[in-house]
């Protein structure tokens, strides 16, 4: 039997950075994914599929250009599903590659197979051959990741009524969309199909969507949807999906409206993949939606050398936060000091527009009630959103009046995930309003805008509240 001080279930953001860090600590590791190459969820179906499906279709589209030359803009007038496709794969190629050297470089072992407990300190792995071979590891790391959500009521035929893996995957572009669930990939999806020009219908039994995002950004984040003639309906069920003998699908509100369209997406939320590794015969259970319970400043699990990391452990699910929790993760199990990272982490939404945030919402700070102040900046005030064609984008800055410091940047427009970089530096350095007011930005470009809304905050707050 095999024995490995640190043993890594999947080679998603959370798994590879894990396994690396262990590895760089002069560790034995192993690292198991059942998937067909190594990168997990966030490599073929998840994180980088979905950036570069709308890179592309932003590219192809002229989406970016119509500021100037209209609406009817086309770089490549007749797109299709395989256009898409193959820059896909060839981003995928390179993502695989980059990680196997990584690995190589490392001398992280992998192998292919499904993983699954026999104790709390053994895994047996069953590889594509059928043979099966039993592991062993001081410490294990389960970085599985998530599925798809998909209830019985929805008839999946991976054609015209899809999950958000499926999609990926689809043979023609349809002219219709509809959207089940207004969650992050929902809204994503959505968005990029639009700029497609499909038509695209958004269903959500919530009232809102994004809740976690300030009021003001989902606002006019609405707006933009609204205005280029995507369908919300929020606040309404989907009950019943249906297959037309046109071969065309049917959607049944809960408020007897009915959708028709070509092709639905169902993407109401996800599952952990824990449900394939005998938990049990570990000591560990799942919750409800396949996800388990960690210690948020270790990750480690009721079973105290078992580790999980990354989207089996729930919000914020993100690549970024996922390969922080992976490294403390490794850190903590192989004995080493482990620090907590910033108390400030930034959030994207790769929708079209995008939306990043991080800091606190304008609802949060009015529900803590710090007496704060706003400072606004429209890209479109920006010689260097003139030059772009931009006529829509915004930055919001939040700060407190007692201290001046910055409290949350929230931003929705082009480039708004690199653009709020440098709100997250300043609100983790515990910097004030006067740092915008009186920094130099280059200029032409968007970050200019962080001064604008800098100086519209500072000249609401003035100049007689104490500096903290």
């Amino acid at each position: 039997m095999n024995q490995y001080d640190l043993l890594v279930v999947g080679s998603g953001p959370s798994g590879r950075r894990a396994a690396i860090q262990a590895a760089k600590l002069g560790k034995r590791v192993l690292v198991v994914e059942q998937g067909k190459r190594v990168g997990g969820v966030s490599v073929h179906t998840g994180t980088i599929p979905s950036k570069t499906l709308r890179e592309t279709a932003l590219n192809l589209t002229g989406w970016r250009e119509r500021g100037f030359y209209g609406r009817a803009y086309r770089v490549k007038q007749e797109i299709s599903a395989d256009d898409l496709r193959r820059r896909l794969l060839i981003t995928l190629d390179h993502e695989v590659e980059v990680l196997e050297h990584q690995f190589a470089r490392n001398r992280v072992q992998h192998l292919r197979g499904k993983a699954s407990f026999i104790d709390p300190q053994t895994l047996q792995i069953v590889k594509d051959d059928g043979e099966t071979i039993r592991v062993s590891g001081t410490s294990i790391l389960l970085a599985v990741g998530t599925k798809p959500f998909r209830p019985d009521y929805i008839p999946f035929d991976g054609k015209t009524v899809l999950d958000s893996d499926e999609l990926l995957e689809i043979e023609d572009l349809p002219r219709s969309l509809a959207v089940i669930g207004a969650g992050v990939i929902g809204i994503e999806y959505a968005t990029i199909f639009s700029a497609l020009d499909t038509h695209v219908t958004v269903i959500d039994p919530k009232a809102t969507m994004l809740d976690f995002i300030d009021k003001e950004i989902v606002e006019d984040f609405t707006y933009q949807l609204r205005d280029r003639n995507m369908k919300l309906h929020l606040g309404q069920k989907a009950e019943k999906v249906e297959r037309t003998p046109h071969g065309k699908c049917s959607i049944t509100l809960d408020s007897g409206r009915v959708i028709i369209c070509e092709m639905v997406l169902f993407a109401a939320g996800r599952m952990g993949a824990t449900d394939t590794l005998n938990l049990s015969a570990a000591g560990l259970e799942a919750d409800s939606r396949g996800r388990l319970s960690v210690n948020p400043e270790t990750f480690q699990t009721s079973v105290p050398n078992i580790y999980a990391a990354g989207d089996v452990v729930g919000f914020p699910s993100l690549a970024s936060t996922s390969m922080e929790q992976g490294r403390i993760a490794a850190r903590v199990a192989v004995g080493a000091i482990a620090k907590e990272p910033p108390k400030f982490f930034p959030y994207g939404i790769y929708a079209v527009p995008e939306i990043s945030t991080c800091g606190l919402t304008e609802e949060e700070v009015k529900e803590r009630g710090i007496p704060y102040e706003c400072g606004i900046a429209r890209f479109r005030e920006t010689s260097r959103g003139h030059i772009m064609g931009l006529d829509s984008g915004l930055l919001k800055l939040i700060f407190s009046l007692k201290t001046r410091r910055l409290l949350g940047v929230h931003i929705v427009g082009e480039g708004a995930t690199e653009l709020v970089h440098i709100g997250q530096a300043v609100l983790n350095l515990k910097g004030t309003v006067e740092y915008f007011v009186e920094n130099t930005f280059n200029y032409p470009t968007l970050a200019e805008a962080y001064k604008i809304a800098g100086l519209d905050a500072g000249n609401r707050m003035g100049e007689l509240v104490a500096k903290g």
